[in-house]
């Protein structure tokens, strides 16, 4: 898997984690009718899955993004079985899915050394195909990066993301106060005194979402916005938009609202948001008996158990350190949790063995 971060921490301004490349299996090689001999099966293409090694790599190396393997060779009199075509691999990073140009999942790379067929060759020419050769698989297939991160923080345009990530790691994001500054994936790691590092990545919801990033925590961002819904209190406006978060995160993928979740408040140093806090608070202890006051296209089919709650200030940095131990406390926990499935499977496993073999 990939992590997100190689170096302590970096900014990926032009980062790429889609790529469109053309793959053609190899042509088979000709038969020989008077002999009955069979041509080489043309080489394969494949993925294969190599550490160190980015999208933006393989587009700078292979700029013409096209991949053909070799041709079969033809029977002859000294070999009436062809050999069979080169393969053509294509080295690619961890943690990659592979789609067909019509955005249908082929496959996925996730670990060193696995790998894909991604256009297979085609068939030497023999007896069954009239010893004419046939041609090899093409097609278009996109690699889509899949970054692995422990905390994934999303968030609406203009919530305070960028801010955030400066505050809880050494990322320098661009900060700006206007919408849409983060369109990039931001990438960073939160250092705790134990040494344990968390990866952090940074990306904002909005109607276009492509959401290519794993992660194992949602932090939700979110903030007060008076310009929208009106009619709604102040805090109405602040619930309807966590469930326009809950919304977005589930059109994509409703896998994600089953991860662990915090919700952090930003923009606690705006006057009376304390006041709004606490009204905002009585209503997430029972948000449904307030969804009658929100249209129905913004209300998600289920709804996140937050964990924690904190209210912060990514201006002032009020909240900062009870963010970061809440993030590390919710992975600890998950991480524990996991362990302790993991030993009762295996446990498991030992009873059912030592009963098969009481039973020889």
């Amino acid at each position: 898997m990939v992590r997100c971060g190689g170096a302590l921490l970096r900014r990926y301004g032009n980062f790429i984690d889609d790529l469109r490349l053309y793959v053609k299996g190899g042509t088979g090689g000709m038969g020989y009718p008077r002999l009955g001999g069979e041509g080489g099966r043309g080489g394969d293409v494949w993925f294969v899955a190599r550490e160190s090694l980015t999208l933006k790599s393989i587009k700078a190396r292979y700029p013409q993004k096209r991949f053909v393997a070799g041709t079969g060779a033809n029977s002859s009199v000294k070999a009436l079985k062809g050999e069979k075509g080169e393969d053509c691999e294509v080295h690619v990073p961890p943690g990659i899915s592979i789609l067909d140009d019509d955005g249908k999942k082929i496959g996925e790379l996730n670990g060193a050394g696995e790998r894909f067929l991604a256009a297979r060759g085609g068939l030497g020419g023999s007896l069954v195909t009239n010893f004419l050769p046939c041609k090899g698989q093409r097609r278009i297939v996109h690699l889509d990066l899949k970054l692995i991160a422990d905390v994934g923080l999303v968030g609406f345009p203009n919530a305070g993301k960028s801010s955030l990530l400066s505050k809880i790691s050494q990322a320098k994001p661009e900060i700006a106060n206007y919408a849409f500054t983060t369109v990039q994936p931001e990438l960073g790691k939160i250092m705790y005194e134990d040494f344990k590092q968390v990866d952090v990545s940074g990306f904002q919801l909005s109607n276009n979402t492509q959401f290519r990033t794993a992660f194992e925590t949602i932090l939700l961002l979110t903030k007060p916005n008076g310009d929208e819904a009106a009619g709604l209190s102040f805090a109405g406006k602040y619930l309807r938009h966590i469930h326009l978060s809950f919304k977005e995160l589930e059109l994509y993928n409703e896998e994600l609202l089953t991860k662990p979740a915090l919700l952090a408040i930003n923009k606690m140093d705006l006057p009376c948001a304390k006041d709004n806090l606490n009204e905002l608070m009585k209503q997430l202890q029972n948000p449904e008996d307030f969804l009658h006051l929100l249209e129905e296209e913004v209300i998600p089919k289920n709804t996140i158990d937050f964990r924690d709650i904190i209210p912060i200030s990514a201006y002032t940095g009020e909240g900062i350190d009870e963010l970061k131990a809440s993030v590390r406390r919710s992975l600890d926990e998950e991480a524990e949790q996991e362990n302790e499935e993991y030993q009762k499977k295996k446990l498991l496993l030992l009873h059912s063995s030592g009963g098969q073999l009481n039973k020889g």
